[in-house]
């Protein structure tokens, strides 16, 4: 009886190693933090309409916008807004609807002190970025970065 329990304990271990390695595998983060800093309409009205879709299946979502990204921050709408088909709206009008859905917007610590603005320039609900509090997000093993 000796010998079947040697040789049955390294494919009992095999197999809690394998349940194991799949359960946390099907561990999925549920918190998306999106960072944005490019300029294109396209690639900001991309990102924002998969971060819509993300927080519509039961994630949760914050954006951080950065650069010429943090422009659509601000409360005038950029001259050139251009609405990319089939999204319904600008990246200027789409922000405004992921805002309502409950994601949270903010623009990075250094845009506003590097340009004529301060905050009472930005949009109603969108604040600045402590960079402590984005790093401990991205330390977060339960939330996915997602840059544009």
């Amino acid at each position: 009886m000796q010998p079947l329990r040697k040789s049955l304990l390294p494919t009992v271990l095999g197999l809690l190693m394998i349940f194991t390695a799949s359960a946390s595998a099907s561990d999925k983060p549920d918190h998306l933090l999106t960072v944005m800093t490019s300029d294109s309409g396209a690639t900001q009205t991309m990102a924002l309409v998969l971060t819509s879709h993300y927080v519509k299946r039961g994630g949760s979502a914050q954006i951080l916008l950065c650069d010429q990204a943090a422009e659509l921050a601000l409360q005038a709408e950029p001259t050139e807004s251009e609405v990319y088909k089939p999204a319904p709206g600008s990246a200027h009008d789409l922000l405004g609807r992921v805002m309502k859905a409950g994601v949270g917007v903010e623009v990075c610590a250094i845009f506003l002190p590097n340009r004529e603005a301060d905050a009472d320039d930005l949009r109603d609900g969108i604040g600045v970025a402590r960079p402590d509090a984005i790093a401990e997000q991205m330390a977060d093993p339960n939330t996915r970065l997602f840059t544009h």
